[in-house]
């Protein structure tokens, strides 16, 4: 593959070298489509560049040849386009989150790398695109790892359980006999010790197959253990205080903690912070209706990361089980109340992790004496 690619749009006169200009990148696993326009939107050139470490250099020489490049809008930072975020930031480069264009757009102009990589460029022009790129370069990045693979280690642990029992349900009478009534630590621990020597043909089989998936169990165990340890170090290492907070275990604070980067102090408010939670409600509004509806986007696992930290509050914690009795008797629902607690709780975390911004809204009701 060439190291750049012939030009993929027309190539205009170049711009002033003291000029700026706007970078935009459409991304992808091999190539990246990039575009160069000025800040009144004329496009100046558009070419394509390996996914590679020199290819990003090159792309950051051509840009800059254009004029002084500050901004660039970026399509998925978060996958084909991180390594390429973390060299723009190593620049001094603003990176934007862009995201795909709109559906009407795409079938107005249709849809090439080109269109694509001057659409990203336009979108932080228009100021249509402002969220600040999460990068990948410090402890977050860490965690984020390390709980990529707990979550495979637990599934793979939980499939292997349920193939070993599956062996058991067919199993010889007198093999089913032997470990019935076990718990699970206990029946992993005998099928590991299983020995197929006097058996033959299918229990022979069996006995061998199901040493086989026990072991694989303690292998996993095991390295699930080893993660849990490094999760945990990992959390209180990035902040510290996280994990006194009540409710709040290592899964959880892990979730919200990746949710929000290595560079948290781009959520402007903890209103911003609670909107990537999903836990802000949206305007459904119309006529003489005025109403807000349940907010489905955001990060869902750091949403689902905040409703286990309320399950653990009703059920230990007396002003939050207070706060749901007070809540109720003014009529509203089980839901609702989960709802104002998770708000509560994502702004109690804000303050934790973006500790130099202070949230000016009312504070959390159930920290009240009741």
């Amino acid at each position: 593959m060439p190291s750049i690619t012939q030009s993929t749009a027309p190539c205009h006169v170049p711009a002033d070298a003291e000029e700026d200009i706007l970078l935009g990148v459409d991304t992808h696993k091999d190539v990246h489509a990039a575009a160069v326009i000025s800040t009144i939107g004329a496009v100046l050139d558009g070419r394509s560049f390996p996914a590679t470490a020199e290819g990003y250099r090159q792309l950051l020489s051509w840009a800059g040849s254009f004029g002084i490049l500050r901004r660039a809008g970026v399509e998925c930072t978060g996958s084909y386009g991180a390594a390429l975020t973390r060299q723009l930031r190593a620049e001094g480069i603003e990176v934007t989150e862009v995201n795909q264009p709109d559906k009407a757009a795409r079938r107005r102009h249709g849809k090439t790398d080109a269109v694509d990589a001057e659409a990203a460029a336009r979108a932080v022009l228009s100021g249509r695109a402002t969220a600040t790129a999460k990068t990948s370069d410090g402890p977050v990045e860490t965690l984020r790892l390390f709980k990529l693979a707990k979550n495979s280690a637990v599934k793979s642990r939980t499939q292997t359980i349920n193939q070993l029992k599956s062996i058991l349900v067919s199993a010889d009478p007198a093999l089913r006999e032997l470990l019935a009534g076990l718990n699970n630590p206990h029946l992993v621990k005998q099928c590991a010790e299983l020995d197929d020597q006097t058996a033959t043909g299918p229990a022979a089989a069996a006995r061998h197959t199901l040493r086989l998936l026990a072991r694989r169990i303690q292998h996993l165990t095991e390295e699930i253990d080893d993660l849990n340890k490094r999760i945990a170090q990992a959390v209180k290492a990035t902040v510290p205080g996280l994990l006194d907070v009540y409710g709040v275990g290592p899964d959880s604070a892990s979730a919200l903690l990746i949710a929000a980067g290595d560079n948290p102090e781009r959520l402007a408010s903890e209103a911003s912070s609670a909107a990537l939670c999903g836990t802000s409600p949206v305007e459904a509004s119309s006529g003489k209706t005025q109403r807000r509806r349940l907010n489905r986007g955001g990060d869902r696992q750091a949403n689902a990361a905040l409703y286990r930290i309320i399950l653990s509050r009703l059920r230990w914690d007396h002003r939050t089980q207070n706060y749901l009795q007070r809540r109720l008797t003014e009529g509203k629902t089980r839901r609702e109340i989960i709802r104002c607690l998770k708000r509560y709780i994502a702004r109690e975390i804000y303050r934790l992790i973006v500790p130099t911004k202070q949230a000016t809204d009312h504070p959390d009701p159930t920290q009240a004496t009741a």
